[in-house]
């Protein structure tokens, strides 16, 4: 694969790749996101430690986005209490996302004044769901999780915990790599699962590990309680993944795996590209605000006597002559 001006090789960006070693019997995706996750960023200019939490809610949405088999849409949602009082990433199937963070100002320039800028001291308290969204035909299925101050990785652990039950692991990193002359904003993620064939293995141990001196922890082999041989080696090795593996513009996911798992055998499958898209349009803005009573309308009315709306995702301005909202309703649009 060639490199391009900024230095960067094409072909390793904005795309995930699925593999499995089935010696290990799991299966797994491998994110890496650099101009999509850039120009997100990018256009919403926000303070460097927000980028870094939006873009780790990215790449995990990704990584799970990019799993589904029909097109629909999979959405992680944050809303908790604090500096960063909401996220929202959007992945519409089967290859497009965008993301938006909202912030409590306040709450930002206490946190790092006191550098207390770890994900979960960023998000605090309150909780994560995950939607899919299969179409209007289909009931939407929503998983939801505390936040307790805890990071997106644990998060999304105890998501899978309590909503699959599938003994999972993911790493995340987000960063910047100076290319072309400046600092560009890239994500990367890790997902690992333990999917064996059979049952039996998935089963928590229920029978205490032996005797111990009172008040001594005793350390079960997984969190999830599993102590399989081959899950333990899997979760081991997803978990020596560094960030810098995660983000480094030239080394690619396949190598990144050859490294994990070369003396177990990863069996990699055709990459998912993927891009930044915005799924607003004049058409869905215009049936929104058809959507909202009248006085709410006339209350949005400028003082160049236009209905502006702009869209959080992407920026983009829409505007409308009052009369063209009504007209659509008095029509029964």
């Amino acid at each position: 694969m060639a490199a391009d001006d900024t230095g960067v090789t094409a072909g390793l960006d904005d795309r995930v790749v699925p593999f499995a070693v089935p010696d290990l019997d799991v299966r797994g995706r491998v994110a890496r996101l650099g101009p999509s996750i850039d120009t997100i960023l990018e256009r919403h200019n926000y303070p460097a430690p927000v980028s870094r939490v939006l873009g780790e809610a990215a790449a995990l949405t990704v990584l799970l986005g990019t799993a589904l088999k029909f097109e629909g849409r999979f959405q992680l949602q944050t809303k908790s209490d604090g500096a960063i009082s909401m996220m929202v990433v959007d992945f519409n199937a089967p290859d497009n996302f965008r993301a938006v963070a909202h912030i409590d100002e306040a709450k930002l320039a206490q946190a790092i004044a006191l550098e207390k800028l770890s994900t979960g001291e960023l998000l605090g308290e309150g909780h994560l769901a995950m939607t899919v969204d299969q179409g209007t035909t289909t009931t939407r299925y929503q998983g939801i999780v505390a936040l307790k101050r805890q990071g997106l990785e644990e998060a999304a652990h105890q998501y899978f915990r309590q909503s699959e039950q599938i003994p999972t692991r993911v790493r995340l990193g987000v960063g910047t790599v100076t290319t072309g002359g400046r600092p560009q904003w890239r994500a990367g993620g890790i997902l690992v699962q333990f999917m064996p064939h059979s049952p039996d293995r998935l089963r928590a141990a229920d029978i205490h590990p032996g005797d111990a001196p009172e008040g001594h922890e005793i350390l079960s082999g997984d969190p999830d309680g599993i102590s399989d041989d081959a899950w333990m080696e899997a979760r081991s090795l997803v978990e020596t993944v560094e960030d810098h593996e995660l983000l480094d513009p030239m080394l690619e996911s396949e190598r990144l795996l050859y490294r994990l798992f070369h003396e177990r055998g990863a069996r990699v499958f055709e990459p998912v590209l993927v891009r930044e898209a915005c799924r607003c349009s004049r058409e869905r803005v215009l049936a929104m605000l058809r959507g909202f009573a009248p006085e709410d309308r006339r209350a949005m009315i400028a003082d160049d006597g236009k209905l502006g709306v702009t869209c959080e995702f992407c920026s983009r301005r829409y505007s409308f002559d009052p009369a063209e909202v009504e007209d659509g309703l008095s029509a029964g649009l």
